[in-house]
């Protein structure tokens, strides 16, 4: 009972926390862009990183604690399926170097800061 409970909790704020982050940094930058959900993406892939190597290789984190952090926290968090989505609506637009720009920098940054949280989780 006590692992559903912590997907739930670590879901929930995950959830709300990308929502709210979003749609801020979408009001701040404009919507010509996905900037909200790209800079999403980029934050929850080092936490999944830094919370991987807290709780495998450090055991900083219970069991139950990575499951609500990495896999609610952070699946909630991340918005993979939105990032398809508003790529594919860049090139529907005829945006399609704006398009591309998305997905390089997604998945180039996105994989430099997962190892940044990973080194930084080493630290500990």
């Amino acid at each position: 009972m006590i692992k559903w409970v912590c997907l739930g909790i670590g879901g929930l704020s995950g959830t709300f926390l990308r929502y709210i982050l979003s749609k801020n940094i979408d009001q701040t930058w404009g919507t010509h862009f996905p900037y909200g959900t790209l800079i999403v993406n980029l934050i929850g892939c080092f936490f999944i990183g830094f919370f991987v190597v807290l709780a495998d290789k450090k055991f900083l984190l219970d069991a139950n604690a990575k499951l609500l952090l990495v896999a609610g926290f952070c699946g909630a968090f991340t918005t993979f399926s939105t990032f398809m989505f508003e790529t594919s609506n860049l090139i529907t637009m005829g945006g399609t170097l704006r398009a591309l720009a998305n997905v390089l920098i997604s998945v180039v940054a996105g994989f430099c800061l997962f190892r940044l949280g990973v080194l930084v989780g080493e630290l500990f």
